[in-house]
């Protein structure tokens, strides 16, 4: 591959697709249908920006009003309209992507927008550049990174992962959905141009993407959701071989004070609830939920992730730092396991 991967990449998103039907997986619609909490924001985009959406997950997280968020890879600004009015009127959503085609969409649209949701003036700004290249913003400006099957089609995924952490706040959030592979490609996949611009080739192998996330600073990526991507061309699935692909959503929290491992300090942690999507139960990650009210046993990381980041209004913590009792044995909180058991019973139910 002698050209450079940013231009193909750029001109197979401006040029070659005109719609996410022209996709050769189903990256696009891999996780299915999404909640209705954002179901219902997705019905006030416009057309124009739906139709050219070429994500492969809903990296949207819960709790975002008034928060000052960054899409890296917008494209035409899907993801970056429904967010806006999650933050409502006082926060701010900034897309950023480097093919002036897609941002020429999402720029038409921006006043269409702000008066479909009611909003005196857009709440949105779009810039044109790369994901590697954050300069833009200062350090500790941005309350949430997300990315929507982007990552991947950087060649210099670390050096993004970097920025990433020098923008965010103290206890902001990267929510990223991204193709992961289920082992490291041969060359001749990482290099095919198609393959890259199709966001296989540069799918990373997750335990190496989750090593590189510690790496530069985020010490226990927490997974969240995975689905199976399917290739629908026989040629593009000849040459990736027997390797498989996932949609993958991950959270990472810039939080200096968590540690490589879950640790026990006897600290509790209960959901006052009033999260928008999350009313009675809410996902940390895929096996930590929280049901309003009752109270969980949680790991060090886990009682910061709740009590140092926007979540600290919708948490009680209890139990400091004070006393280590060990290693903590992360596994599934009750109502997780509760959950868990309920959708298995409703798998093998005939009515």
């Amino acid at each position: 591959m002698s050209e450079p991967i940013h231009e193909i990449v750029s001109r197979y998103y401006g040029e070659t697709l005109r719609s996410s039907a022209d996709l050769k997986t189903n990256a696009c619609c891999a996780t299915g249908a999404p909640p209705g909490w954002i179901r219902s924001r997705l019905s006030n985009v416009h057309d124009d920006v739906s139709s050219r959406f070429y994500g492969c997950g809903f990296p949207i997280p819960h709790a975002l009003s008034g928060a000052t968020v960054l899409d890296l890879g917008c494209g035409t600004g899907r993801d970056v309209y429904v967010i806006a009015q999650l933050v409502g009127e006082t926060g701010h959503v900034h897309g950023l992507d480097m093919t002036e085609a897609q941002l020429e969409v999402a720029r038409a649209t921006e006043a269409w927008h702000a008066d479909r949701f009611r909003f005196a003036k857009p709440n949105t700004s779009f810039h044109q550049g790369f994901i590697e290249d954050l300069s833009a913003f200062a350090d500790a400006s941005v309350d949430v990174v997300v990315s929507n099957c982007v990552v991947n089609l950087s060649p210099f995924k670390e050096q993004v992962l970097r920025e990433v952490r020098r923008v965010l706040k103290p206890g902001g959030e990267l929510y990223l959905s991204d193709v992961v592979a289920d082992r490291r490609l041969p060359e001749d996949v990482v290099r095919d141009p198609l393959l890259v611009a199709e966001c296989l080739g540069g799918a990373m192998y997750r335990k190496d993407f989750e090593s590189l996330a510690k790496r530069v600073g985020f010490l226990d990526p927490r997974f969240t959701t995975e689905a199976p991507i399917t290739i629908g061309d026989e040629a593009l699935q000849a040459k990736v071989g027997a390797a498989r692909f996932f949609s993958v959503t991950y959270r990472l929290f810039a939080l200096p004070e968590l540690e490589e491992r879950c640790e026990d300090y006897g600290q509790l942690a209960i959901y006052r609830g009033g999260i928008e999507g999350a009313e009675s139960l809410f996902w940390l990650d895929d096996h930590h939920a929280f049901e309003v009210g009752r109270p969980e046993r949680v790991c060090g990381n886990t009682a910061s992730m709740l009590a140092d980041t926007r979540f600290a209004p919708f948490f009680e913590v209890v139990g400091e730092r004070r006393v280590h009792y060990g290693e903590y044995p992360c596994g599934p909180t009750l109502a997780a396991e509760y959950a868990a058991k309920g959708a298995t019973a409703s798998v093998g139910s005939c009515c």
